[in-house]
């Protein structure tokens, strides 16, 4: 995502990063991974019901998608973080426009399950209500 940022920064198009993590472990990640966008945190997982991103069983989450996603990190050289938080929520990819109107709902099955850039691009093109 990082590298397309202007690609959605061109379509007026403002991305947040909401977490569960605590403040502090939620610092740590946006120092890591060196996110440019705010982070939300979201402890009570309020937004993550209301989007239906629930939690998800062992066989889905960490099915064939995510060792290959994993395999992929180790052949880069990336080793995964150790994990410190509840594994098994799902997350997700939401486009809402400034109507707030859902242009986009993806609930993942695990880590490796994420539209990619194309359809979030896609979904931020649809014909736009009338006003």
């Amino acid at each position: 995502m990082q590298q397309h940022d202007s690609r959605f920064a061109d379509r007026n198009i403002r991305i947040a990063v909401v977490t569960f993590e605590t403040p502090a472990r939620a610092r740590t990640y946006v120092e890591e991974m060196r996110l440019p966008w705010p982070v939300l945190i979201d402890d009570t997982r309020e937004i993550y019901r209301a989007y239906d991103m629930l939690r998800g069983d062992i066989a889905t989450v960490y099915g064939l998608g995510t060792w290959w996603a994993y395999f992929k990190e180790f052949a880069r050289g990336r080793w995964p973080r150790v994990p410190h938080a509840d594994t098994l929520q799902l997350g997700g990819d939401v486009l809402i426009d400034p109507s707030q109107r859902v242009r986009l709902h993806h609930v993942g099955r695990g880590p490796a399950d994420r539209p990619d850039v194309a359809a979030l691009l896609r979904a931020s093109e649809l014909e736009r209500p009338a006003r």
